[in-house]
């Protein structure tokens, strides 16, 4: 129990200067008015809500990119050991590279890259 002693102590200081910086942070508000025209698009009307719901075909990139941010994610460590594992870390990287360009491939055919 004389191990938790030090970690409770700083975790309850923690919360305490939290409660205390929300706590002055209320005292010293100041209440303004609301705006008379939104800062969106420099005070210019927006067309539609900030969360309206957007075109499906963007789904299919947000999708795409994260399947190319996920393979620079996994290559990185990859090239770093590359040298130390050998043929094996190769093979395995062009199998996860294949099934991320099956996935490109399936996009592709889908319609997922065309614009109109």
């Amino acid at each position: 129990m004389g191990w938790y002693v030090p970690v409770m102590a700083l975790a309850a200081l923690g919360l305490a200067l939290v409660g205390a910086t929300y706590a002055i942070g209320l005292l010293v508000t100041v209440q303004r008015r609301p705006l008379v025209t939104p800062p969106f698009l420099a005070g210019g009307l927006p067309r539609e809500h900030a969360v309206s719901r957007f075109h499906v075909r963007w789904y299919v990139v947000t999708l795409l990119f994260l399947a190319f941010d996920m393979e620079m994610v996994f290559m990185y460590p990859w090239a770093v050991v590359v040298a130390e594992v050998g043929v094996e870390a190769v093979v395995e990287m062009f199998t996860f590279l294949a099934v991320l360009l099956a996935g490109v491939v399936y996009v592709w055919r889908e319609g997922g890259l065309r614009w109109t």
